[in-house]
C-alpha cells in the first residue's frame, strides 16, 4: 500500500493518503479480457504491483459507487484502449471518472491507433455516432464522452501492436520498468513533504 501526502493539506494528520490499490486498469473485457489485460495483470502482480482489475463486478450501463471509490483510491490509473471500448457506455463513464479524479493516468493503445481515439474516428467515431442516437436528448453526456476520450488519448501512454510472443513479454517488460518509476517518483514526492512538514511542525514547537 503507497501512502502519499498532498502539500495544500500538510498541516493536518488527515491530508495522509492511503492508496488501497498502486494500479487500477480499465479495459473492454470481450476484447482483451482472456488475453492481453489478463498476462498485464498477472505480470504487475508478480513484480508485487496491487493491482485492481474489475473483473468480477456486476455490469450495467452506470458505474457503481463502489467501483468509482477504488478508481479514486488508486494511486496509477491505466486505461486499455482497444476496438470496441467505445461501444460499452460503462467503460465510457469509468473513464470520465477516471480523467477526472487523477493525474497519474496512462493509455495502452492496444491494436487502435492513438489519433482514432483522440479524434473518436474508425470504430470509436462508428460506436459514439451509435450513441448519440440513443442519448440524442442528453448531449451533455455525450459531450463528457468525447472529452475524456480525447483527454486520456493526448496523455503519454503506450502503444501496442499485435506480435510475436516476445515482442508482448517486451512491452511488458518496458511497461512495468515505466510503472515502477512512476511510483518512485511519487514516493519521492513523499519524502519530500514529510521533511518540509517536520521542519515547519519542529519551528514551531522550538
Amino acid at each position: 500500500m503507497v501512502i502519499l501526502t498532498n502539500e495544500e493539506g500538510a498541516s493536518s494528520s488527515s491530508s495522509t493518503r492511503r492508496w488501497k490499490y498502486d494500479v487500477f486498469l480499465s479495459f473492454r473485457g470481450e476484447d482483451t479480457r482472456t488475453g492481453f489485460t489478463t498476462y498485464l495483470y498477472k505480470a504487475l502482480e508478480q513484480q508485487g504491483i496491487n493491482t485492481f482489475m474489475d473483473d468480477k463486478l456486476p455490469r450495467g450501463e452506470e458505474i457503481s459507487a463502489e467501483l468509482l471509490k477504488t478508481i479514486e483510491e488508486s494511486m496509477i490509473l491505466v486505461i486499455v484502449f482497444s476496438k470496441n471500448y467505445a461501444e460499452s457506455k460503462w467503460c465510457l463513464n469509468e473513464l470520465v471518472k477516471i480523467v477526472e479524479c487523477s493525474e497519474n493516468v496512462r493509455p495502452i493503445f492496444y491494436n487502435v491507433e492513438p489519433s482514432e481515439v483522440r479524434n473518436q474516428s474508425g470504430n470509436f467515431g462508428i460506436a459514439l455516432a451509435n450513441h448519440e442516437k440513443e442519448f440524442k436528448d442528453n448531449m451533455g453526456k455525450m459531450l463528457r464522452w468525447r472529452e475524456a476520450l480525447s483527454k486520456a488519448a493526448s496523455l503519454s501512454g503506450w502503444h501496442y501492436k499485435e506480435g510475436y510472443v516476445s515482442k508482448r513479454f517486451f512491452f511488458f517488460e518496458k511497461f512495468m520498468y515505466l510503472l515502477v518509476d512512476i511510483m518512485i517518483h511519487a514516493f519521492i514526492l513523499l519524502m519530500v513533504y514529510q521533511y518540509h512538514y517536520m521542519q515547519k511542525y519542529e519551528s514551531i514547537l522550538f
